[in-house]
């Protein structure tokens, strides 16, 4: 595509109509555009004459006369859909350019519709419209699938309009009869491929928006009504078939990494000649020398066969895909070096990969012979991942509910995931399922347990819920919470008995997670210790997990709580010049979460007192006091500090109290007015391995960070230069941290580049890497499978399941006999062993070889008793 004439006018949309041989149509659809609730001086309408050969030239001409809106061009010969519309996107003037068929009305909204979905991201670069038949009632287009052949088609096509299809949500690709694009991203990416001429170029063009990280959305509230004219059919069926199988192929050779490639694209072309044998009924073996038929030698001999051209046109497109691989190389080479996202996060746009597209048992048969030759399906697999929180979810969340939300939109990437919560559900998501259980309902649970293959949870689920702790699927647990500890000071408040059952309660739900779980996630490298110390005091560093991985990396990792890789933007006034007490010019100090036990605000009210005396504009702001999940009560230290703010004069005039909690959308407002970030705590054991996931958001912000000494952040801070660290409950060293912080411009300064540069390591793409790795090739943790071996051997409860060893989940492969006498050996004793061993010493080593074991063991047992 060439470079615009035009430069782009803000807030535009150029329509690009495209012409051929249709001037009723055409004209007919650009009159309704007058009907589109758009601003005129807004809307720019490109209509192309395409070469048709006629008198539509003047027609056009003529029908527009006198309308500045619309501007028609003309190519002297048919370039096709793909030429067509890059020649009228050259010419637009606008910010978006909308691509629509002539033969198609837009609803009066569909504009507006379409630029809704443009305002969710920056990294929205097309918009497919919701596409429905003239009147209105059945669907043409509302999502299309890709096939690993490359073949796309249309999601519900020719069903009723309804409910279901009024979700926005991301896709591959729109369909180029009512798609926008914003001109920027059209032109980068080198407009529709005109190789292509027409068919499956809307396809490839999303495909490759994708691959560079942009988003194509679908608008169901963009409609438009079409006609859709069977004009090929004027050409012969034999050239739309020509031109569907050649564009497949090179929409799968650009586009395809090059290990999907390597697996494909042969099979495509199997396939290719399979399709076209079967569209004519053609005897493939009639070639076979076995065939000869020596009573009809002129018939043998004559170098001609009838064959149609459906058959044909599979191979001439074979062959001009060859033609026009060196262009397509270039191609090639260039998407793949700007590619931005792996071909399995894409996967999950293609919807039915492993769709035939063709019937009849010939086909059928052939098409299953190369999906399993060439391992197809096992590379197009998605696994379903199943998340579950006892958190609330909604625009309120706190730490363990956004964690699992934003788990579940990394895993989404990949895989298809299901995000369960026994708390509110309020959020969903277009990218993955929100659901919501009763507490200890094991009817519910138990069939999102069977849709599972990958289970991962967090807090109370394997506690709470009989179904997981019997499932045998593979079960990740994430630790990052080590809630025994925190519960040290929690449950303080509540007495000796209680404080200790308490504790015990919370140490035994999460020694049951660390005996069962495959794998575990933690927040910290001072965490991780810990916990490797835990699970080896329940035996879980054991020589199998030892041998499988000697750093223990694959049992348990880390993966800290991330921020937004986007920066927060402000969008309104939050506390200054709103909260009452708070000037525009004021110095604002954010405390950016819940009131807890083990923080010591205390310290922090007395300290923001003592700066108050010497710098009147200082003003403390807890951003969160009453907690989102109702399960978690007020804790004593909130009315404590209350009561101390108040007990110094400080309520209202320099310490605010944020009485509800902020909506997670919105909370980048109030950071974003801060100064400086604070966190403040004791020095015990919850602090040692705690990760105050509140400076995240400070991080996130770029706000220079005070805090107490003794935790993972506090060292960080200290080590980076991020702001200061201070003792525990020192109110002067706090004081004057502050001050440092709010007041003097170099270090200030100095602490905000350094926030500036650290972020990028606590980004959720960083943080959440393992856990995406791990799903990628879940598997038991290697204990686990030996302890199935064993099941398998004689012992009772066994389950094939749980005999994975790498691959997919719930396939089971074969046991060894080493495996099943490695494991049976290291039982220390029993009449049960021995006959185990007996039989695997008969069995692999006949009579003979039993028979020295026996003596052997004699001899073992009599120099034992000597």
């Amino acid at each position: 595509m060439k470079q615009r004439a035009l430069p782009a006018e803000s807030g535009v949309v150029s329509v690009v109509v495209v012409n051929y041989r249709g001037a009723d149509d055409t004209i007919e659809c650009v009159s309704q555009l007058a009907g589109v609730d758009w601003p005129a001086g807004k809307l720019d309408i490109v209509v192309v004459e395409n070469g048709s050969g006629d008198d539509s030239l003047a027609r056009l001409g003529a029908a527009f006369a006198g309308d500045d809106r619309v501007r028609v061009i003309e190519s002297a010969e048919n370039l096709g859909f793909a030429g067509g519309s890059n020649l009228g996107a050259q010419a637009a003037r606008g910010e978006f350019v909308a691509f629509l068929n002539s033969d198609a009305k837009p609803h009066p909204q569909w504009i507006r519709g379409a630029l809704e979905q443009f305002d969710i991201s920056p990294s929205v670069a097309a918009v497919g419209s919701k596409v429905l038949d003239w009147e209105g009632k059945v669907i043409d287009f509302v999502g299309g699938s890709l096939t690993w052949f490359g073949m796309g088609y249309k999601d519900h096509e020719n069903q009723p309009d309804d409910e279901r299809f009024q979700t926005p949500r991301d896709i591959l690709y729109g369909t180029g009869s009512a798609l926008f694009v914003r001109a920027s991203a059209f032109e980068a990416a080198g407009g529709f491929d005109e190789r292509f001429f027409m068919f499956y170029e809307d396809v490839d063009l999303g495909w490759r928006l994708n691959l560079a990280g942009l988003r194509v959305r679908f608008a169901p509230a963009s409609v438009v009504f079409h006609k859709h004219h069977a004009s090929m059919r004027s050409f012969g069926p034999y050239r739309e078939s020509y031109l569907l199988e050649r564009n497949a192929l090179a929409t799968l050779y650009k586009n395809l990494s090059d290990e999907n490639l390597a697996r494909f694209l042969p099979g495509a072309m199997a396939l290719l000649a399979r399709r076209a044998v079967a569209k004519s009924d053609l005897d493939s073996q009639a070639f076979d020398i076995r065939r000869f038929d020596r009573t009809d030698a002129a018939a043998e001999f004559d170098e001609t066969t009838p064959v149609s051209k459906e058959s044909l046109a599979g191979l001439f497109a074979l062959d001009q895909f060859v033609e026009e691989l060196e262009s397509l190389s270039v191609s090639r080479d260039t998407i793949q070096a700007g590619r931005r996202r792996t071909d399995g996060e894409l996967f999950r746009l293609f919807g039915n990969m492993i769709h035939p597209l063709l019937g009849g048992s010939s086909y059928l048969s052939g098409f299953r012979a190369v999906v399993d030759a060439f391992s197809i399906e096992a590379s197009t697999d998605r696994r379903r991942i199943l998340v579950i929180t006892g958190d609330a979810l909604g625009e309120k969340m706190a730490g363990p509910g956004l964690r699992a939300w934003k788990i579940s939109e990394a895993l989404s990437a990949e895989h298809d995931v299901r995000l369960v919560t026994w708390n509110a559900a309020a959020r969903s998501s277009d990218r993955f399922e929100v659901e919501h259980v009763q507490l200890q309902n094991e009817r519910q649970m138990r069939r999102h347990e069977q849709w599972a293959d990958v289970i991962f949870f967090q807090g109370y689920a394997l506690h709470h819920f009989t179904t997981l702790q019997k499932s045998q699927k593979i079960i990740v647990a994430d630790i990052y919470d080590p809630m025994h500890l925190e519960q040290l000071e929690q449950g303080r408040e509540f007495g000796t008995e209680r404080w200790t059952n308490i504790v015990r309660s919370a140490t035994d739900v999460l020694n049951q997670q660390l005996a069962r779980a495959d794998f575990f996630l933690c927040a910290s490298e001072r965490q991780r210790l810990f916990w490797l110390g835990q699970l080896a005091a329940l035996g879980r560093i054991n020589p199998a997990n030892y041998a499988a991985d000697d750093t223990l990396e694959q049992l348990i990792s880390l993966a800290p709580f991330g921020l937004d890789s986007t920066p927060p933007r402000h969008t309104r006034d939050a506390i200054r010049g709103v909260v009452p007490g708070i000037g525009k010019t004021d110095k604002v100090i954010i405390w950016g979460g819940g009131i807890y036990n083990w923080f010591d605000t205390l310290t922090l009210v007395r300290a923001v007192g003592q700066l108050a005396e010497r710098r009147k504009n200082v003003k403390l702001f807890f951003m969160g006091v009453t907690h989102p999940n109702p399960d978690v009560p007020e804790m004593a230290v909130v009315q404590k500090t209350r009561q101390l703010a108040a007990d110094l004069g400080l309520t209202g005039k320099n310490v605010f109290f944020n009485d509800s909690w902020v909506d997670l959308d919105d909370r980048q407002n109030y950071l974003l007015e801060a100064d400086v970030g604070v966190s403040t705590h004791f020095e015990h054991i919850e602090t040692t391995f705690s990760f105050r996931t509140r400076i995240l958001d400070y991080l996130w912000a770029g706000l220079p960070i005070v805090t107490t000494r003794g935790d993972s952040f506090g060292d960080l801070v200290e080590k980076e230069g991020l702001g200061v660290s201070v003792p525990e409950r020192d109110v002067d060293a706090l004081a004057d941290a502050l001050e440092r912080m709010l007041y003097s411009a170099p270090e200030r300064k100095a602490a905000v580049a350094a926030v500036a540069r650290v972020r990028e390591q606590f980004t959720w793409d960083e943080t959440l890497k393992p856990l995406v790795a791990f799903c990628r090739d879940p598997h038991p943790a290697a204990d686990r499978v030996l302890g199935s071996l064993a099941d398998d051997s004689g012992a009772s409860g066994g389950s094939s399941s749980s005999l994975l060893a790498g691959g997919a989940p719930g396939r089971a492969r074969p046991v060894t006999a080493e495996e099943k006498f490695q494991r049976i050996s290291t039982r220390r004793h029993g009449i049960r062993r021995d006959l185990a061993l007996a039989g695997h010493y008969l069995t692999n080593g006949g009579l003979g070889s039993l028979a020295g074991k026996v003596r052997s063991r004699l001899n073992h047992r009599s120099a034992s008793r000597s």
